[in-house]
């Protein structure tokens, strides 16, 4: 890339760090030639269960896999309900589609475009089965009223934890609350492969049992296969690569959550909204979203600066064409809506420098400034 273009997201800053840890790992792999469900598998589902606070986890293929395997886990099948949001990747959607479950979407927080659990008792039927809360960019889903109504109602909670790995909610890290949590180790998130991974973490240990199977063809020993399993396992060379990269995890949180907080300071007064994080909630920022008019133009101002910006994500699941059947009709969830009209997100990862930082700060500023001369002069 040109070295004045400042990425959304930049992994090679990353992987130059990390460079002379990754090498040495990927070989040791190769040098055993395990090649899959080998010890750095093992020592990566461990560790990694234990950041979260839970008891075990069960590493995958990838994140929409993870869900899948949650939703077969917890017995979701044919018929059933599972109530999620549109204001999320369409993986989400995809999992409870394969398992041949109807999803049934909710609007969210304003704020936090995080699921907005009040909306959850309205739309529970005799056909639900499961609650999918999405911790989404980074900022948790209020997760305590979610586990109530799912206890009254007999509902197993799957948390959709693919843009939060160590956010807290009241302290406690997600993929720590729910029956199962999944997450998604693509190679963007805050902790991520070097291509696809996932993993699943639950305190039940028949359905860490369960999960384990289902990953491997449902076979605890070769070729005796107790159910109708996938092909789901992860690679040992990207656990290999995780198990290098989840040490730096937090410190890499901890810089974009500084990177935010420069952000915030100077963008409150100038773009129409900025990431909130609730009293009870750390965020990670997976993305550093806003709120801005006329969209189109901002995002054109800052590409011409060599900005990379992005939009999470432009069109609500429910809109999508291939939600159509759902039978979701625009207005349907206002707030996501409205949202999905106004949301950037710009550049954030742990290797931004203060610089580019304010780059993109008097850019933005410029632009804004800029666009509001053009309206004042067009009015005259």
């Amino acid at each position: 890339m040109p070295t004045n273009e400042i990425p959304l997201n930049d992994l090679q800053a990353e992987f130059q760090s990390i460079k002379h840890e990754v090498m040495p790992a990927i070989e040791r792999v190769l040098d055993g030639m395990q090649l899959f469900l080998g010890p750095q598998c093992h020592r990566f589902e461990e560790d990694f269960a234990r950041y979260c606070g839970s008891r075990y986890g069960v590493a995958v293929s990838n994140g929409t896999d993870a869900l899948v395997l949650a939703l077969r886990a917890c017995q979701v099948s044919a018929g059933d309900e599972v109530i999620t949001v549109a204001n999320t990747f369409i993986a989400t959607v995809e999992a409870i589609a394969q398992v041949g479950a109807r999803p049934v979407f909710i609007d969210i927080d304003p704020q936090t475009y995080v699921m907005d659990w009040r909306q959850i008792e309205a739309v529970v039927t005799p056909r639900t089965r499961a609650i999918i809360p999405v911790h989404l960019f980074g900022h948790p889903v209020e997760m305590q009223p979610v586990l109530d109504i799912a206890r009254r109602h007999n509902l197993r909670v799957i948390e959709d934890a693919s843009q939060a790995h160590g956010a807290t909610y009241q302290g406690r890290r997600v993929g720590s609350f729910g029956d199962i949590a999944c997450f998604s180790l693509y190679y963007s998130k805050n902790l991520g492969a070097y291509g696809e991974a996932g993993i699943c973490t639950t305190g039940n240990g028949e359905l860490a049992e369960t999960l384990r199977i289902l990953r491997d063809h449902g076979s605890r020993v070769r070729y005796q296969h107790d159910l109708l399993g996938m092909n789901n396992r992860i690679d040992e060379l990207q656990a290999a690569i995780l198990n290098v990269k989840l040490p730096y995890l937090d410190r890499w949180n901890a810089r974009r959550q500084s990177h935010a907080r420069a952000y915030n300071d100077a963008l409150q007064d100038i773009v129409e909204q900025i990431p909130v994080a609730r009293s009870w909630a750390s965020h990670v920022y997976y993305v550093y979203v806003i709120q801005v008019r006329e969209r189109d133009h901002f995002r054109n101002a800052l590409q011409q600066a060599a900005i990379g910006t992005g939009v999470h994500y432009p069109i609500p699941l429910h809109l999508q064409s291939a939600c159509r059947h759902y039978g979701y009709a625009p207005g349907s969830l206002p707030i996501t809506e409205a949202a999905s009209e106004r949301i950037v997100s710009l550049p954030m990862y742990p290797e931004l420098t203060g610089e580019q930082i304010e780059r993109v700060i008097s850019t933005i500023r410029l632009s804004r400034v800029t666009r509001a001369t053009a309206r004042v002069a067009r009015t005259i």
